[in-house]
C-alpha cells in the first residue's frame, strides 16, 4: 500500500490538498529533501521533493519493496522515506558486518515522533546514551534474578504449558484460532517476572492489556502510522492514529494500577519481580539524595512496556507460524512427533533434552528462519560519521538491517524461501548452528530476552506436539494453508483456525 492508497481511503480531499500544497511550498523553497552531491553515498532510486520514494514503495509490505531494491542497488542503498534518509543494508556479510564489527558506529537507535511522545526516551527498546545502557543492564540483570534463562524459568514455563493444555483440549479437537491462547500463555511468563505472577485467561483485566498491546504493534507498522512518523503535524488526525493513543493510555492507566497495588505491599526484603526491584532502587536514592536519577515513574513505565510488548507478542506470533507449519507439512510433524516419542515418552520435556531431540530443534529453528517476523529489525541510528564499503554515511542517519535478506539470504541457505529443517541439520542427523541464523539481531542491540525467548519455543512447542495433532479446519486441505503474511512491525500468519487433536 502506497501514500496513494492511503489517501484515497483516507477520503479526504483536504488532506491530498494539503499534501500538494507542502509539496509545492518545499519545491519552491527547500532542497534539503535532495540527494547529497558531496562524498560517496549508497545508491537508491531517485526520490522526489518531500514525498521521496514513496510513490515505489509498499507501505503494508516495505521489506518486500526494500528486497527487491536491494536487487537492484545492492547490499548498501539509500531510500527516501518521505523527507527522512534511510540508509538499508541487505544480506548476511553486509548486516553482520555493520551490527557486529561496527557496533559502536551502527549501535544507536533511531527514534520517530510516534513512539518520542509516549516514550520520551525512557526504556530499553528506543532510548540511547548513557539512559539506555543503565536501563538494559538493569533489566538484564533483574531478569536473570527472576529467573530468566535458568531453572525457575523453565518451571514457570512448563507450568504455564499445562494451562496451556486445558485450553487447547476444551476446543475437543474442533477448529479455533491459536492467536489469543498462545497470547495469554506467553504473556504470563513476562507477567510472572515483570509484576510477580500470572493471570487466568479469563481474567479481563489481563486480556485486554494483552489484546490492546496487539494492535498497538498492528497499528504501529500500518501505513497510516508510518505516514504519521514522516509528516506527523498533517496526519496525526487519522482514524488509526486516535486508536493508537486510546489504546496506549488505556494500557498506561492499567499499569500505574499494577504499579499502585505492588507499591502497597512491596517487601525491599522480598522482591517479586522486576517492578519490586525497580521500586526497591528508586527508594534507595531517593533516600540517599539521588536525584535526577534513571528510576522514576515514567521510566517503570515505558521499561515495562517495552518487556510486555517485546516479550508477548515476537513469541506467540513463532508458535503460531509453528503450529500452522504443522498442520501444512504433516510428515514433518510427524518426524517431530516420533522423535519426541522416542526420546521423551510420556513425562515432560526439560530444556536439557535440547540435545537430544536434533530434528525437532532444526524444525523449531527453521520455523524461525522462514517466518522472518521482525523483517526490518527496529531502525537504528549512526552515532558519528563512518565510511561503510566505501560509502560515506553521516553521524545520525537512520539505518535499516534488513534482517529477512539474512534469513533469506540466497548464498547462506539452500532454500531460503522454503521450509526446510535440514538446513540444520548435517548428513548424520545431528543439528548444526548457522551463523545467518539472526531473528534476534546481533550487536550491542540484539534482543535482551533471547534466552528466554529461545526457551519458551523449545518448550511450549514440544509440550504441545507432545499432546495434540494439528490439522487444517474440515474442508481444508493443506495445499490451502496459506502461509501469507500479515503485514506489520512483527509478520504473524493470516487469520486461520486449526484442530489440536488430542493425542493423550
Amino acid at each position: 500500500m502506497g501514500i496513494l492508497d492511503v489517501l484515497l481511503q483516507s477520503h479526504s480531499a483536504t488532506l491530498l490538498v494539503a499534501l500538494l500544497v507542502l509539496l509545492l511550498v518545499y519545491l519552491i523553497s527547500s532542497s534539503r529533501f535532495s540527494p547529497e552531491k558531496h562524498g560517496k553515498d549508497p545508491p537508491g532510486p531517485r526520490p522526489l521533493p518531500v514525498i521521496g520514494n514513496l510513490l515505489q514503495l509498499d507501505l503494508s509490505r516495505l521489506y518486500k519493496s526494500l528486497l527487491e531494491l536491494s536487487k537492484e542497488f545492492g547490499s548498501v542503498f539509500t531510500v527516501y522515506l518521505g523527507p527522512q534518509k534511510v540508509v538499508v543494508l541487505a544480506g548476511y556479510k553486509t548486516v553482520k558486518e555493520a551490527l557486529v564489527q561496527h557496533d559502536e558506529e551502527f549501535g544507536e537507535r533511531q527514534t520517530f515522533p510516534l513512539f518520542n511522545e509516549f516514550n520520551k526516551g525512557h526504556g530499553v527498546l528506543w532510548a540511547n546514551g548513557d539512559a539506555w545502557r543503565e536501563m538494559r543492564r538493569f533489566a538484564l540483570t533483574n531478569l536473570r534474578d527472576f529467573g530468566m534463562g535458568k531453572k525457575a524459568c523453565e518451571d514457570k514455563i512448563i507450568e504455564e504449558c499445562q494451562h496451556l493444555i486445558e485450553v487447547f483440549k476444551n476446543f475437543k479437537g474442533e477448529p479455533f484460532d491459536t492467536m489469543q491462547p498462545l497470547n495469554y500463555a506467553v504473556s504470563n511468563i513476562i507477567c510472572s517476572m515483570v509484576y510477580g505472577n500470572r493471570f487466568e485467561y479469563d481474567d479481563p483485566e489481563f486480556t485486554s492489556m494483552v489484546d490492546r498491546t496487539n494492535q498497538i504493534i498492528l497499528l504501529t507498522g500500518s501505513p497510516s502510522l508510518q505516514l504519521y512518523n514522516m509528516f506527523p503535524s498533517l496526519f496525526k488526525w487519522l482514524r488509526r492514529m486516535t486508536e493508537f493513543i486510546e489504546f496506549k493510555e488505556t494500557n498506561r492507566k492499567k499499569n500505574f494500577a499494577l504499579f499502585s497495588q505492588l507499591k502497597q505491599t512491596l517487601n525491599p526484603e522480598m522482591c517479586r519481580g522486576f517492578v519490586d526491584a525497580f521500586l526497591v532502587r528508586k527508594q534507595t536514592l531517593e533516600a540517599s539524595g539521588i536525584k535526577n536519577s534513571q528510576f522514576h515513574d515514567e521510566n517503570l513505565l515505558v521499561t515495562v512496556t517495552n518487556l510486555f510488548n517485546a516479550g508477548t507478542e515476537t513469541t506467540s506470533t513463532t508458535l503460531r507460524w509453528g503450529l500452522l507449519l504443522m498442520a501444512k507439512y504433516p510428515k514433518i510433524q510427524e518426524q517431530v512427533q516420533e522423535e519426541l516419542r522416542n526420546v521423551i515418552g510420556d513425562r515432560q520435556v526439560q530444556v536439557a533434552d535440547r540435545r537430544s531431540l536434533p530434528f525437532t530443534d532444526a524444525v523449531i529453528h527453521e520455523t524461525q528462519r522462514l517466518a522472518s517476523i521482525v523483517p526490518n529489525a527496529l531502525p537504528h541510528k549512526t552515532s558519528r560519521d563512518i565510511t561503510f564499503q566505501g560509502y560515506q554515511i553521516k553521524k545520525g542517519t537512520t539505518v535499516y538491517p534488513l534482517l529477512t535478506s539474512v534469513l533469506h539470504d540466497p548464498s547462506e541457505w539452500e532454500k531460503p524461501h522454503s521450509f526446510h529443517p535440514a538446513h540444520f541439520l548435517d548428513k548424520e542427523g545431528k543439528f548444526v548452528k548457522r551463523d545467518a541464523f539472526m531473528p534476534f539481531s546481533a550487536g550491542r542491540r540484539i534482543c535482551l530476552g533471547e534466552s528466554l525467548a529461545k526457551m519458551e519455543l523449545f518448550l511450549f512447542y514440544t509440550t504441545l506436539l507432545q499432546h495434540f495433532r494439528f490439522t487444517p479446519a474440515p474442508g481444508v486441505t493443506e495445499d490451502e494453508l496459506v502461509l501469507t503474511a500479515q503485514g506489520g512491525v512483527t509478520l504473524g500468519p493470516l487469520p486461520h483456525k486449526l484442530c489440536a487433536v488430542s493425542r493423550m
